[in-house]
């Protein structure tokens, strides 16, 4: 297609997100304060309504008990953690904290807090505040655990309270109103990069005891979420304001200890469709949406509209569940890493760019290996393959998601269609499983289950590899029912290990044994864009979607 090489790009941003190392970790002060302090405060109220156009509803509002996109697309706005990214290094900066220090072989942790920062209840922010998350999320129950729709907290610290020997969080002391401790287990390299995540966004204490935060009594959208996950409270630049069938709106937080932006208020409104998101673009009723696809890139270019591509920073595999019998012969998953044709899947259904993958992290993170075993695309040696296992047409139940755009995924359906295809091509037996991603998809392929095959994806939130393989490959889980204590082991190992050759060497030889198992196949490193109406000058792109609206600017 011609037309969809002569592109307006807005922006390519985040290029040196991905090959810079992370922030040393020698015991000497983190970054000093940065620009964005009490003094840079607008003067004036921000005045500019804001319409943003999503692929789908939040799945909650308390970002330590979900893992979706487009709720942590507004929590960012009303929430805040300790730790920043900067959008050009990729390295961590001061936000709720102003500077750092590790000591202990990287053990302990001290915080300097920001100072005269009030939560928007009129709380004030410290260290105690701070103790009173991470103990949260550290308590975390297992029945919480299950109930709710993803949480972080133990595909980054391997254990909550209940396994504590396990855990690498080990506690949180408040040392002085302005200064937090925080223990680990062991060192952990990635530490300072994990708290840029969504969930460890720090709460309102006194919101959190007053809405019964780790009571999910509540339902939306047949999620079950707490009155605290309707009405979250933290520090952020924006108060949420309501949270309606389709539309989550927000307000300038007027009390915002940095700069308040132009945006006064935001609305997010819900188009499931990629079709309907691009023609409220056209019609001028919302300033911009995630998520171009491939079918309306050509339309959006020809009608002038600005689009902006994220460089690839995640990346979408079809997922295999060993705890279905047959999946767990390899000659079996070998066989549909082989009917998998990802030339095609890539050319139909991702924009132009996005690169085949054959391993879990991306090619820009160290620890990529370009070696890694791939069967590549041969259905005449996966029909041998099926014969040599002793296939005798078990039914497969094939999950995949309705009515949702990820920016790993941009067309499940049409995916799902190819895919059941070819995998029916080499003599799979696939029964369709469409699970609408509001009815609870993520839930349910990411938990125990008779899911066989399922489409999902891992956008990175940070850029060091253990982001990747430690969620997904660092334990047993209900996703994959992957039982490989060696691997296990070795993401464990390299997790503490200090950035070097060693650290490398180590992740590229858990991808490499990763590829061998074949746990999951992925498929594509798909480049995620968004589409801007001619009143956006610039919009924060961000590869792990760190894109807060203070930074949006409006022409006047």
């Amino acid at each position: 297609m011609p037309s969809r090489t002569v592109r307006r790009i807005a922006a390519s941003i985040g290029a040196a997100l991905l090959v810079l190392p992370l922030a040393s970790c020698t015991g000497s002060l983190g970054p000093a304060p940065s620009s964005a302090t009490a003094s840079s405060t607008s003067s004036a109220a921000p005045t500019a309504v804001f319409t943003f156009g999503t692929g789908s509803e939040p799945l909650g509002l308390d970002p330590a008990l979900v893992s979706d996109v487009e709720s942590y697309r507004v929590t960012r706005q009303v929430l805040e953690g300790l730790v920043g990214v900067d959008q050009t290094t990729g390295e961590p900066t001061p936000l709720l904290a102003t500077e750092w220090s590790q000591t202990d072989e990287g053990r302990t942790y001290e915080f300097k807090l920001r100072a005269n920062v009030k939560f928007q209840d009129g709380t004030p922010f410290d260290a105690a505040a701070v103790c009173t998350n991470f103990n949260r999320w550290f308590h975390f129950s297992q029945a919480l655990r299950k109930q709710a729709s993803g949480t972080t907290f133990k595909g980054v610290f391997k254990a909550h309270a209940d396994q504590a020997p396990l855990s690498i969080y080990k506690s949180c002391k408040a040392v002085a109103p302005d200064n937090v401790r925080i223990g680990l287990s062991q060192p952990f390299t990635g530490f300072l990069q994990a708290l840029t995540l969504p969930a460890f966004a720090i709460s309102s204490p006194k919101a959190l005891a007053a809405e019964h935060a780790d009571d999910l009594n509540q339902s939306r959208g047949g999620q079950p979420v707490s009155a605290y996950g309707l009405h979250p409270v933290g520090t952020g630049p924006y108060v949420f304001g309501s949270w309606d069938s389709g539309s989550v709106t927000l307000a300038s937080n007027k009390d915002y200890w940095g700069d308040k932006g132009q945006i006064g208020t935001i609305k997010f409104v819900t188009y499931d469709q990629p079709q309907t998101r691009m023609q409220a673009l056209l019609e001028g009723k919302i300033d911009g949406y995630d998520a171009v696809t491939v079918g309306n890139f050509d339309q959006l270019v020809k009608s002038g509209k600005q689009i902006i591509q994220r460089d690839p920073f995640s990346v979408m595999y079809l997922g295999m569940n060993q705890e279905v019998p047959i999946l767990q012969n390899l000659k079996v998953r070998q066989a549909i890493e082989m009917g998998l044709d990802k030339d095609t899947l890539i050319r139909r259904f991702f924009i132009d760019n996005t690169a085949q993958a054959s391993q879990f992290i991306p090619p820009k993170l160290s620890g990529f290996n370009n070696n890694a075993p791939a069967l590549g695309y041969n259905p005449g040696k996966a029909k041998e393959l099926l014969a040599e296992a002793g296939y005798k047409g078990e039914q497969l139940k094939f999950y995949y998601p309705l009515n949702v755009t990820r920016p790993y995924l941009p067309t499940p359906e049409k995916v799902y269609a190819e895919i059941s295809r070819q995998l029916t091509a080499i003599g799979l037996n696939i029964k369709p499983v469409p699970v609408d991603w509001a009815d609870g998809y993520l839930q349910k392929v990411t938990s125990p289950g008779d899911h066989a095959l399922h489409l999902l994806g891992w956008n990175g939130s940070y850029s060091d590899p253990d982001n990747f393989v430690g969620p997904l490959f660092g334990e047993n889980t209900g996703e994959f029912g992957y039982q490989d204590p060696q691997v296990f082991s070795k993401i464990a190992r390299a997790r503490g290990l200090p950035d070097g050759t060693d650290r490398t060497s180590q992740y590229q030889t858990i991808n490499a044994q990763i590829a061998a198992t074949v746990p999951a196949v992925p498929i594509a490193f798909p480049i995620s864009a968004l589409a801007l109406s001619d009143r956006v000058l610039k919009y924060p792109a961000s590869p792990v979607l760190n894109e807060v609206f203070t930074n949006v600017e409006l022409k006047p």
